[in-house]
């Protein structure tokens, strides 16, 4: 066994990565306060290629430093779109009959293991502040409220880690790794 090299890993260029079908999953920060949490966002969402991604309310945009010191170029590659209202986009979405799926720690939600995607269903995923989680009005209109289980003593995961946990599980369960 040996490390594989860049050129060995086989990786699209931007212009592939724009022109290839994308993963039927988006991704929405609401209030993000920090850059390298949306540029982590970026980056997890590149290598699920999901559709796109929402910026919303205090998120910050690109291009900025911070934001692309942990994107590594995939602002580029991700579209992406500063939205300000986040219930304003969250009724377009579903309009598009998207569904429409918050992150959060509430009642009813459904454990990230129990939650099962529907095959050509468009999911949005909704990720909220570090400090506040999503805004309380997001949560009451979304579609599902999906939780990720924790065992220890802490509350929450940063977001870019809960981000990765559910596009992993998500398109597990989609199977999109399996037309590669």
């Amino acid at each position: 066994m040996k490390k594989l090299s860049m050129d060995e890993l086989d990786r699209l260029s931007v212009e592939e990565y724009k022109s290839v079908e994308k993963s039927p999953l988006i991704l929405v920060l609401d209030n993000v306060r920090s850059l390298n949490n949306v540029g982590s966002a970026f980056r997890t969402g590149d290598a699920f290629r999901i559709q796109k991604i929402y910026l919303c309310g205090i998120t910050g945009k690109p291009p900025h430093r911070e934001i692309q010191k942990t994107a590594l170029g995939a602002t580029e590659s991700v579209d992406w779109e500063y939205v300000s209202d986040t219930l304003e986009l969250l009724r377009k979405l579903k309009n598009e009959g998207v569904q429409t799926v918050a992150l959060e720690q509430a009642s009813q939600s459904v454990a990230l293991h129990h939650f099962q995607p529907q095959p050509g269903t468009t999911y949005a995923l909704l990720f909220g502040n570090e400090v506040f989680g999503v805004d309380e009005k997001v949560v009451a209109e979304v579609d599902q409220v999906v939780e990720i289980p924790q065992l220890g003593t802490k509350h929450s995961f940063n977001i870019s880690v809960s981000i990765g946990i559910a596009l992993w599980d998500i398109a597990g369960k989609l199977r999109i790794f399996d037309g590669d």
